[in-house]
């Protein structure tokens, strides 16, 4: 039996409530076991919220971000040695990216902390830049199916997957002379379900903090992926700009 702790579905709409059906499919057949079962979603009547009650599921009413920025707490998280864990939707934002972009306020006064545009191609069949800033790309040029688990065997080519996502991100990162990649990187764990440990978020705050730490700043890649698709980002931290006394912007 796989032993989780805190199990977090972002969205709890169509594909939220399949993935919570499935853990508890799989927790009454014994392949898995957490502590409790987390759907965020804004919306209080959406489609996870006509689920049968369930003593281990909670349907928190909230926006992602403010409920990320109060969760992520190293000190809370993974406290009796059980991994908690995020379930991504497909069609969220770059959740991830965006929360770490809000830790250099937080963290470091003196610095700025910008999302820009992950200019560059990866090289992938799949390769736009979003207007939002964030490089979507994949390595299908084919309709993948619904929930594929991505085995080792692809089941459209039927061959060998020869890709992942994440070395593609990292050879990115590289000739770009970027920091990282903060990988957040949603594996298949059970019954149809992929998800990735919270302690992804921490590993990618202490890379934030090497940057942010030195004097000129610099660029941090952050990937959300699974092994063959990924929405890439970049956070640039930067010294902020001091404000000299009589100019119109320190009046």
């Amino acid at each position: 039996m796989i032993a989780l702790g805190d199990v977090v579905i972002i969205g709890g709409g169509c594909y939220g409530t399949f993935y919570t059906g499935q853990l508890e499919i799989a927790r009454a057949r014994g392949a898995v076991s957490y502590r409790s079962l987390i759907v965020v979603d804004h919306n209080p009547q959406c489609q996870a919220a006509a689920l049968p009650p369930d003593a281990a599921r909670t349907l928190l009413v909230s926006d992602w971000s403010a409920f990320l920025d109060g969760w992520f707490d190293r000190a809370e998280r993974d406290h009796d040695g059980l991994s908690d864990m995020i379930v991504p939707s497909p069609m969220m934002p770059h959740l991830m990216a965006e929360w770490l972009a809000r830790q250099v306020p937080r963290y470091w006064s003196k610095r700025t902390g910008e999302l820009v545009p992950a200019d560059g191609a990866l090289g992938t069949p799949y390769d736009r830049l979003h207007g939002d800033g964030v490089r979507y790309v994949s390595f299908a040029d084919w309709l993948c199916p619904v929930h594929c688990i991505e085995p080792l065997r692809c089941p459209i080519i039927k061959a060998p997957r020869t890709w992942e996502m994440g070395d593609a991100v990292a050879a990115w990162t590289s000739a770009r002379g970027a920091a990282g990649p903060a990988l957040f990187t949603c594996r298949h764990v059970v019954h149809g379900v992929g998800m990735y440990p919270v302690a992804r978020a921490f590993e990618g705050l202490d890379l934030l903090t090497t940057i942010a730490e030195r004097p000129e700043g610099g660029e941090l890649v952050i990937g959300s992926v699974s092994a063959c698709h990924g929405a890439v980002a970049v956070l640039r931290v930067a010294p902020r700009p001091v404000l000299v006394a009589g100019t119109p912007a320190h009046r």
